[in-house]
């Protein structure tokens, strides 16, 4: 239950710092641009608003998230842009109060869920922790876009753990992205937290690892950094190659990061 709590937490708190970045921009800020092509810092406010919006629907309106979720099913890209479209008629600060909203239902809705039960999502149903884990994903990964847009060097946290283990668990998504078998071998992930703890995962005696810090693991699962300008390894030829295309989502990779495509930015 420890774990199951703490995911929500984390999810929270990840969710009010990125809120905390943007809650003060003025109009042209909102409309910088972000590393996601074509995309503004208003823009990603908009898809994580829509993200929780389905969510929130998954945990609390069955009916509701069906009607929400079938244009995804059938298309999931475009119904990303077209949710997108929809939501940049809307100003910033709507789409702002939106996400407030939506998250808080999502959250609360999950956490109040027996913890081996299912919700309902795109593909398959989903434990409430593991939405929860996938949620985080998605606000860390667009808060990243909105803090390299704002040049802002964001703490690493030891509250990326449910997102460290989400990769781990969704590592067959990159071959499924790409076309490619996945390995039936199992890999050793040995990440640093930025506490300095050791998250280990997989068998200790595999020939296929990846080490390095816990916080680039996840910039590299959520493809916000090419593998080269990160703190991690890999040995053994199948984890080697994982390294290049790893994601921790479903649907296409997208064009990812560019090697050297980011400075150093003050704290």
């Amino acid at each position: 239950m420890r774990e199951q709590q703490d995911v929500y937490a984390a999810l929270t708190a990840e969710s009010e710092e990125i809120d905390a970045l943007v809650a003060e921009l003025d109009e042209h800020q909102w409309a910088l641009p972000t590393p996601a092509a074509g995309w503004t810092i208003a823009d990603q406010i908009a898809h994580l608003a829509f993200i929780a919006r389905i969510a929130a629907a998954a945990a609390t309106d069955v009916e509701r998230f069906e009607a929400l979720a079938a244009p995804a099913r059938v298309d999931f890209q475009s119904a990303i842009d077209a949710a997108l479209a929809e939501h940049r008629r809307d100003t910033p600060a709507a789409n702002l109060a939106c996400w407030r909203a939506e998250r808080e239902v999502a959250t609360r809705g999950l956490a109040a869920k027996p913890a081996d039960s299912v919700v309902p999502w795109l593909v398959n149903p989903l434990p409430p922790a593991v939405l929860a884990s996938a949620g985080m994903m998605e606000v860390f990964a667009h808060g990243q876009d909105i803090a390299d847009a704002l040049a802002i060097r964001r703490a690493p946290t030891d509250r990326i753990a449910p997102l460290v283990a989400f990769g781990v668990r969704t590592r067959d998504f990159a071959y499924l992205a790409q076309g490619i078998k996945p390995p039936a071998e199992e890999f050793r992930f040995e990440l640093t937290a930025p506490s300095g703890q050791l998250w280990a995962f997989g068998p200790e005696d595999a020939e296929q690892r990846v080490t390095g810090t816990a916080h680039d693991f996840c910039l590299l699962v959520a493809r916000r950094r090419h593998a080269t300008d990160l703190s991690l390894e890999a040995n053994g030829v199948a984890a080697t190659a994982w390294l290049e295309i790893a994601q921790a989502y479903r649907g296409p990779a997208g064009d990812g990061r560019r090697p050297g495509q980011f400075a150093p930015v003050p704290g």
